[in-house]
């Protein structure tokens, strides 16, 4: 069996990982000449291309499987380095880049819980990497082997992975008192949200149509849309007036009670179920992010 030359390796992570030759040679600290020369010889090893040259970017079949095996020895690395600052701890800060635990996290959880289920491994210095994406479409991080786990809404786990639950955020549509009664004096109805903008993350995110489509009982939505990509902005957005957004309960409910913001459905709420996906290995690591965000989840997520 072949052994990999761990520099090649970690080339090849930090090409797809930065996006770019000249942005791998900066973060490995080489020059660009020398990360196309590590790859061109893990290609000839491999016998295979394992880099696509196109915008942006990716990795190909063949090296998806490096990338995993790649992660899954910084994740060994991880749980060594675990075992030996419990031996002799160490002085923060000295953590590479080619160290960084990966995961994919939905933007969503990222403001509202997953911070505070993650707070105490960031204070041990685990080195964390918080990749974020519609919770629908994490798991094809977790598939393409760039992370070693993820929060998403798909139930059925990937092979060599495990999958736990973690339980429903619910989320509601809001919009601020001045737009209510300017636009929609009535309240939303299954025949006026045709008629006002919705704020969505972006064009992946299907929540603002999911949501009237419960809500009224219909079976196609189109609305109109503009797009703010983070949670926390499409909140201010719509406290600005921008137009309606639905988001978790999580994050606006202080700002409904004080009146900054109008419940537009009162009574009901969308649940999306989210999941907690790893690779299915013996690692301490993996266990503790998988205890810290079940149990942050059980605190703040519906059952």
């Amino acid at each position: 069996m072949n052994t990999y030359d761990t520099a090649a390796l970690e080339c090849l992570a930090a090409i797809v990982e930065e996006g770019g030759f000249e942005r791998a040679a900066q973060r490995l600290n080489v020059t660009q000449s020398a990360v196309s020369q590590r790859l061109r010889a893990l290609e000839a090893q491999v016998g295979s291309v394992l880099i696509v040259r196109s915008r942006p970017l990716r990795p190909t079949n063949a090296g998806q499987l490096l990338l995993k095996h790649t992660k899954q020895m910084r994740l060994l690395r991880a749980d060594l380095e675990r075992d030996l600052q419990d031996l002799a701890p160490r002085s923060p800060g000295g953590t590479r880049d080619e160290e960084r635990i990966s995961i994919a996290i939905n933007a969503d959880s990222i403001a509202t819980w997953a911070l505070d289920a993650l707070t105490p491994l960031a204070r041990r210095n685990l080195p964390i990497e918080i990749i974020t994406d519609d919770q629908d479409f994490t798991q094809e991080w977790l598939r393409s082997g760039q992370v070693l786990g993820c929060v998403t809404t798909l139930k059925q786990p990937l092979r060599g992975c495990r999958v736990l639950p973690l339980g429903a955020m619910e989320y509601v549509a809001v919009a601020s008192p001045e737009f209510v009664r300017s636009q929609l004096p009535s309240g939303l109805s299954a025949h006026n949200f045709r008629d006002v903008t919705f704020i969505c993350f972006n064009r992946k995110d299907d929540m603002q149509a999911e949501f009237v489509a419960r809500r009224f009982g219909l079976k196609r939505v189109s609305l109109a849309s503009i797009f703010v990509p983070s949670s926390e902005g499409q909140v201010r957005a719509v406290a600005a007036g921008w137009g309606v957004t639905v988001v978790p309960e999580l994050m606006v409910a202080p700002m409904i009670a004080k009146g900054l913001l109008v419940d537009l459905a009162p009574g009901f709420k969308l649940p999306i179920q989210l999941y907690w996906h790893s690779w299915n290995l013996e690692s301490e690591v993996l266990d503790a992010l998988a205890d810290a965000l079940t149990q942050a989840a059980s605190q703040s997520l519906v059952a």
